[in-house]
């Protein structure tokens, strides 16, 4: 018989929990016991750490080939709110980041249906020549797989162009929920589930690091979280390249699926969603609440519940606040350095791999 107490046992003696313990633990009433573990594992691992880092998303265009159900950012070339940054929009925003002291800019966007493959090479030299030092963390899983088929290039090849113009890793968008059921009432025109965790396989294999997400509180169940986790636990047993995993709470506004949102899928489900994580995927170092889906304060009440991670200052991020996320567009540095320090954890200043470099 699977209970708590028998769970807990077994995490503190560092053993792996499996499917059903999991899906146990999200069944559990019990919100603070379940926090109190996931903060045991987390402190064993991080200590009182809470990292973040400071960043600059650069949403480059939001005209895509696909119409997710979720998404309310994608847009066709000729609708309006259509838009396309060039080259030199891309770098004002990169020497902006540049003088607030970003070490990082966040590059995604919609699956073009004009641009060249070249373009997205410029879009990296383009970031790099504001600063070698700024490091590009650029294009989801789904991007990569668009960019292979339109330069008619292996996976292989087309990372090794996209890390000689300037791509130090990947985010972890487009894996949505990688069960097949789901994933095709979400996303039928998206890559699958396994073609995600083969590209991801491919950057790893590159030397690339990335992150990996969930999108929680829709139409999925509980067993297709722990199904999609299972997966990304499977998949860093046997690569080691993901550095974060990051569940996206949904956002219900301007899209198709808003009135299918999940019922409880409020503050204590995103709590809970991040306390399972912590403790079922024992391979991941980092476990991040991502305050512009989550609201700043449900990020900061995470840090209970084994999150070690508070992503950063981010800067005009838009593909989540189209959807209606009420968040700020921005958190400055000493914002978010508080934030931690209020609920009684020690702020980290970090780069995009992880490495240290400041204690506030």
């Amino acid at each position: 018989m699977i209970t708590l107490a028998a769970i807990t046992e077994k995490v503190m003696s560092g053993e792996r929990i499996t499917d059903d313990e999991a899906l146990f633990l999200f069944d559990s009433h019990d919100l603070i016991a379940l926090g109190e573990l996931a903060s045991a594992v987390n402190r064993r691992r991080n200590g009182d750490r809470v990292f973040f880092n400071v960043n600059r998303h650069i949403n480059h265009t939001n005209i895509c080939v696909n119409r997710c159900a979720f998404c309310a950012f994608s847009r066709t070339a000729d609708e309006p709110g259509a838009y396309l940054y060039d080259l030199e929009e891309v770098r004002n925003r990169a020497m902006e980041a540049r003088a607030q002291g970003a070490t990082e800019i966040h590059i995604v966007g919609g699956l073009h249906p004009d641009l060249p493959f070249e373009f997205y090479l410029e879009l990296l030299r383009t970031v790099k020549s504001v600063s070698p030092d700024l490091h590009v963390k650029a294009f989801t899983a789904v991007e990569i797989d668009y960019l292979a088929r339109i330069a008619g290039l292996s996976l292989a090849e087309t990372l090794r162009e996209l890390k000689g113009a300037g791509l130090g890793s990947l985010p972890g968008g487009g894996a949505e929920i990688l069960g097949d059921a789901v994933r095709r009432r979400l996303c039928p025109e998206k890559i699958s589930g396994e073609r995600w965790l083969a590209v991801m396989e491919e950057v790893h294999r590159a030397g690339l690091k990335s992150n990996a997400t969930m999108l929680f509180g829709h139409i999925e169940s509980y067993a297709d979280r722990v199904d999609h986790m299972r997966q990304l636990r499977e998949l860093q047993d046997r690569t080691g390249g993901f550095q974060v995993f990051i569940p996206l709470a949904f956002q219900k506004e301007n899209n198709p699926l808003g009135h299918l949102k999940r019922p409880g899928s409020g503050g204590v489900d995103a709590l809970k969603t991040l306390a399972v994580a912590r403790i079922y995927l024992d391979n991941f170092a980092n476990i991040k609440a991502y305050w512009v889906m989550l609201g700043v304060k449900i990020a900061q009440a995470a840090l209970a519940f084994g999150v070690n991670d508070l992503d950063g200052t981010v800067v005009e991020e838009k593909i989540g606040h189209d959807a209606g996320a009420a968040t700020p567009q921005t958190m400055g540095r000493d914002e978010i350095a508080a934030l931690i320090r209020t609920a009684g954890r020690v702020p980290v200043e970090r780069d995009t791999l992880y490495n240290e470099l400041r204690t506030y």
